[in-house]
């Protein structure tokens, strides 16, 4: 699934945010009803990036009274293709330097902190 997640585009993320997020199939009125609450999109344009995703094998469409659609890539393999991205092309390939960066920068707070120490601390047997 790799190779499809990295087939999505900026733009057609926003569809698959919608797919991911219903949990069902949806046809493209229910895709566009969604989409009006965060973009200008057009039905066209909709449709295009629909057909893209489709044409991809992102995403699968099936023909009932309209066309269904529904995510072939779930949204955790995207973001694990996306974070295993980011860090190879900002970070040579080292979580350990994200991480890093991220702290260095101030972003987390002690609570934060605090619970990355635990989410280390899986699988550790001395506990």
């Amino acid at each position: 699934m790799k190779s499809l997640a990295s087939k999505i585009s900026e733009s057609e993320v926003e569809v698959m945010r919608v797919l991911w997020g219903a949990g069902e199939e949806l046809p493209l009125a229910d895709i566009r009803k969604t989409l009006e609450k965060t973009s200008k999109w057009e039905t066209s344009t909709i449709k295009t990036l629909l057909r893209r995703l489709c044409d991809k094998g992102v995403v699968l469409a099936v023909k009932k009274e309209v066309y269904y659609y529904r995510p072939v890539v779930s949204e955790s393999e995207y973001n694990e293709y996306s974070t295993q991205n980011l860090i190879d092309r900002l970070y040579s390939g080292s979580a350990k330097k994200l991480v890093a960066s991220l702290l260095g920068s101030k972003k987390f707070n002690d609570s934060d902190i605090e619970e990355l120490r635990g989410l280390f601390k899986v699988g550790d047997n001395d506990e």
